[in-house]
């Protein structure tokens, strides 16, 4: 079965000086949240296999810190795609993924993490705040085979959720 794994950027830096969008940073709390999730998806036991990442800053740096925080083995590739994307575009992605992978994590942007989530599930409509990480599985064995309305949302945990639940 294909795992995909939808996280939305970190929180940025508005405050910070930058030249475009494409280059806004991660704000220091975003930091911190990009590493929650990553050491989250390791502690479950669900550490991605491929990792496609937007081109922004923002995105590029959430999928690094939680790389890096989970300790994954997993190279990150990037898409300028991803910038400003339709969820077709992400549907496409996917569907050239090698069958070897299970586990898919797509880092980007709103609102198309939360069409496309909505999208996959048969339409819902989801919130996909800063730094939320979704899990869809879509019950398929090729990835070529990915199509909207296929997927079952198994989970989507948000960092505030995943700071209760350490606190606890």
């Amino acid at each position: 079965m294909k795992h995909l794994y939808f996280l939305r950027h970190a929180k940025s830096d508005w405050s910070a000086g930058f030249s475009s969008d494409h280059e806004r940073p991660l704000a220091p709390r975003g930091e911190h949240a990009a590493s929650e999730i990553g050491r989250f998806l390791t502690a479950i036991d669900q550490e991605p296999e491929s990792v496609i990442a937007s081109t922004a800053a923002r995105a590029r740096s959430t999928a690094e810190l939680a790389k890096e925080a989970g300790g994954w083995k997993t190279e990150i590739e990037t898409s300028r795609d991803f910038y400003e994307a339709v969820p077709g575009t992400l549907l496409l992605t996917i569907r050239r993924q090698p069958d070897e992978i299970s586990r898919l994590l797509l880092v980007g942007h709103q609102p198309t993490w939360s069409e496309a989530v909505g999208l996959f599930v048969g339409g819902a409509e989801v919130k996909m705040v800063t730094a939320a990480l979704a899990r869809v599985d879509l019950g398929i064995e090729r990835w070529e085979d990915a199509a909207f309305g296929r997927g079952v949302m198994c989970w989507l945990v948000t960092p505030k959720l995943l700071a209760r639940e350490s606190e606890s």
